[in-house]
Order: C-alpha cells, then sequence, then structure tokens
C-alpha cells in the first residue's frame, strides 16, 4: 500500500510552520495510523532528516495523548475513534493524507504535531478533588450511590482529555471538557461538599486559559472518543446560576 503524506512540520513554537510531501510505500491496511507514521519515521531516519514529533502513550484509545487532524478531521473520518484505533484500511492505496496538529489558541505548538495541552490540567486544578476525612479507607458501602447515578458520573469520567472537542469547534470551547470534569464528581455524594466551587471555579480557568464558547453547534460531540453528549454542557449551564447564588 502507498499514500502521499502531507504532514505539518514545525521545528519550534515560534518557528514558521508547513506541509510537507512524504510518499510513503510499504504499508499494509492492518496497519494502524500511528504505526504507518512510524514506518514513514523509519524511512526519515535512514535518510539522515529529521522525523516527524507526533504524541503518544498507550495507543489503545485511553490516554488521549495522540490526537491530530486528519484530512480535517479529528482524529480521522470515523466519528468517535482516536487516532491511535484508525488503522490503514480506512484508506485507499494513492489516497493523500493530511495530517495537522490541534488547531486553537489554547493549545500551541510545540514541535510538528506536538501541541501543549496543559491548560486542561490547569482547568483540572481548580476543582477535580473531593473532600475526604484522613485515616483508613471507609467501608465500601457506607455511602450508598444509586446505580443510575454511578452510571452517569462514569459517562462523563471517561472523558480522555484527547482536546478533539476543542480542536473540532469553531469557537475552540473546552465546555464539553469542562462539563465532563465537572458532572463527574458533582454527581457523586462525594463530591457535593465542593459543588459550587468547583463549578465556578474550574469555568472561570476555563475563560482565563483563553478557550472560546459554546455555541451548541454540536460538533463536540461528533468528534468525542467518548461519546458525551452536549447534554453535560446544557447540565452544567443550567447549575451555574444555582452555583453563583450559593456558591
Amino acid at each position: 500500500m502507498k499514500v502521499t503524506f502531507k504532514i505539518w512540520r514545525q521545528d519550534s513554537p515560534d518557528s514558521k510552520g508547513e506541509l510537507k510531501t512524504y510518499e510513503t510505500d510499504g504499508l499494509t491496511e492492518d496497519m494502524s495510523f500511528l504505526e504507518a507514521l512510524d514506518h514513514l519515521n523509519e524511512k526519515l531516519v535512514l535518510k539522515n532528516e529529521k522525523v516527524v514529533a507526533f504524541e503518544y502513550d498507550c495507543r489503545e484509545g485511553i490516554c488521549g495523548q495522540c490526537g491530530v487532524f486528519i484530512n480535517g478531521r479529528a482524529h480521522g473520518p470515523h466519528d468517535h475513534m482516536t487516532t491511535c484505533q484508525l488503522h490503514m484500511r480506512s484508506f485507499k492505496d494513492g489516497d493523500t493524507i493530511t495530517v495537522e496538529p490541534w488547531q486553537a489558541g489554547a493549545f500551541p505548538i510545540v514541535k510538528d504535531l506536538v501541541v501543549d495541552r496543559t491548560a486542561f490540567d490547569r482547568i483540572v486544578e481548580q476543582g477535580a478533588y473531593i473532600t475526604a476525612k484522613t485515616g483508613t479507607a471507609p467501608e465500601a458501602n457506607s455511602i450508598p450511590v444509586p446505580k443510575e447515578v454511578s452510571d452517569a458520573a462514569m459517562d462523563m469520567a471517561a472523558c480522555i482529555g484527547c482536546g478533539a472537542c476543542v480542536a473540532t469547534c469553531k469557537n475552540a470551547s473546552a465546555a464539553l471538557f469542562t462539563s465532563a470534569k465537572i458532572n463527574h464528581l458533582n454527581k457523586l455524594p462525594q463530591g457535593k461538599a465542593e459543588q459550587h466551587t468547583r463549578l465556578l471555579d474550574m469555568t472561570k480557568q476555563m475563560e482565563v486559559e483563553g478557550f472560546g464558547s459554546c455555541t451548541f453547534t454540536a460538533a463536540c460531540e461528533v468528534e468525542c472518543p467518548a461519546e458525551i453528549s452536549i447534554s453535560s454542557i446544557a447540565e452544567m449551564n443550567a447549575r451555574y446560576v444555582k452555583a453563583k447564588i450559593f456558591g
């Protein structure tokens, strides 16, 4: 299998970037997309050329590190899939594949396809914790949690922080990510003590980081690998007024 990669190359945050073309053969349909990039990099090493910098860790759709634009779509041509879960069988022999980094002001480019997503970490630092007594771990059933509540919280906890929601949003909004992190803990009894301050502090940090406002286009919902619904954003917004009153 042979394809033509057009890949964004940029040596540093301050340098000028451009798309460079690489003819790549020897690929197979069973290769993951990241394995195809590995294959390209091996060829570049043999030519004494700089390899393409891209992020990854687990390669199992869990860590959220591997996000890139592929032919203009976050994570590639399929809905609800991470880049590492994409395989070359999704493309045809002879295809031209354009690969670019996330494009958002709050996600500055570090090098090539690597972006700085620590803005997400700073949002999480503002409220993704609970207050609990120290000492011996409590008995597991001492705080009953209804199944529908635990299921809803787990749906929110599924967010892997990949940033596809921000990258695909025309406003570069982080509302889906932030609402998932807020609602995950606010739904559980263990998170009720900080529910108002958590919501206010995390949404404030989202604004400080320079993310845009949500206009409910639902583009984020389509691309989210965890299939988190924009109803999470609606829930966050509905509780915001209450938090302003009681927070």
